[in-house]
C-alpha cells in the first residue's frame, strides 16, 4: 500500500511502534478537515501533511491579510489579497505531493455544515469566531464525528477532543455564545504551539494510540512555559449531551 517513496518520506515516524507500516497506510486513508486556515489551521495542516495523512479538507472563505502574517505560517506577503484555501493548498502541496487537498472556500453554515464534514474521519477547530465553533460542535455531535477543539489568546492556548458519546461537548465549557468583543492580539508562538497539538490530537485519535484529550482540558500558559490538565466533565443540563438534553436532532440546531 506504501510505495517505495513514502517508506523513506515517512521513515522516521514508521520506526515507531504506535505507528509503524500499518499506522502509516492508515493514515494514508484517514481524511480530515481544518476548518479556518490561519494560525491554528496553518501549523495543524502543515504537520498532518508532513505526517502523511491522505486527504485533508480546508475549510476558509476569507483572503490573506499582512495583519494574518505574524502567526498564520502557511501564508507568505507575496499572498496578501489571495484565498487563504488556495495559498494553503500551494504550500501543502509543495510539502507533500501524494496528500489531496480539499478547497472549501466557503463560509461554515447550518445550511452547509453537514455535507461539508460528512466525508472526514476527524474535524480540527480552528476557527477565529465562537459561531462558527458552536455550528462545529453541534453539528459534529449528531454527525458523530470527532473534534479537536483549540483556541488561543495572548500568550495563552487551550486544546481539548471532543468524541460524541464519549465525552463532553463544547456546551459543556460554554453553554452560551459568549457576549462581547473577544480579544485580539496573540503572538504567533501561541497558536504554533496549540496548532501542533490540534495535529498530533487529530493523529492519535485516527490512529488509536495513546490517550487523547478525552474528558480533560490542557491549557498552556506560554509566558510561564507550564502546562496544566484539568479533567471536566459532561454538564447535568447540557442542552445537547446532558441527561435532559432539549436538542434531539440536527434539525433543532
Amino acid at each position: 500500500m506504501l510505495s517505495e517513496s513514502d517508506l523513506i518520506r515517512y521513515e522516521r515516524q514508521i520506526m515507531l511502534d504506535g505507528i509503524g507500516i500499518k499506522g502509516q497506510e492508515k493514515l494514508k486513508f484517514s481524511k480530515v478537515l481544518i476548518a479556518g486556515i490561519g494560525g491554528l489551521g496553518s501549523p495543524a495542516a502543515y504537520y498532518l501533511a508532513a505526517a502523511g495523512v491522505g486527504t485533508i479538507g480546508l475549510a476558509d472563505f476569507d483572503e490573506v491579510s499582512l495583519s494574518n502574517l505574524n502567526r498564520q505560517i502557511l501564508h507568505r506577503t507575496s499572498d496578501v489579497g489571495r484565498l487563504k484555501v488556495d495559498s494553503a493548498a500551494e504550500k501543502l502541496s509543495l510539502l507533500n505531493p501524494n496528500v489531496k487537498i480539499n478547497k472549501h472556500n466557503i463560509k461554515l453554515t447550518a445550511g452547509n455544515i453537514a455535507d461539508e464534514v460528512k466525508d472526514y474521519d476527524v474535524i480540527i477547530d480552528a476557527a477565529d469566531n465562537f459561531e462558527t465553533r458552536f455550528l462545529i460542535n453541534d453539528s459534529c455531535y449528531f454527525l458523530q464525528k470527532p473534534v479537536v477543539e483549540g483556541a488561543v489568546c495572548g500568550f495563552e492556548g487551550i486544546l481539548m477532543t471532543i468524541v460524541p458519546g464519549k465525552t463532553p461537548c463544547y456546551r459543556c465549557l460554554y453553554p452560551d455564545l459568549p457576549k462581547g468583543e473577544p480579544f485580539k492580539g496573540i503572538i504567533g508562538m501561541t497558536a504554533g504551539m496549540i496548532g501542533s497539538l490540534q495535529a498530533f490530537e487529530a493523529v492519535k485519535l485516527l490512529l488509536g494510540i495513546g490517550e487523547p484529550l478525552l474528558g480533560r482540558l490542557l491549557i498552556f500558559d506560554g509566558l510561564n512555559a507550564s502546562f496544566r490538565v484539568i479533567d471536566w466533565s459532561k454538564k447535568r443540563n447540557c442542552p445537547f449531551c446532558g441527561e435532559n438534553a432539549i436538542v434531539k436532532n440536527s434539525a433543532e440546531i
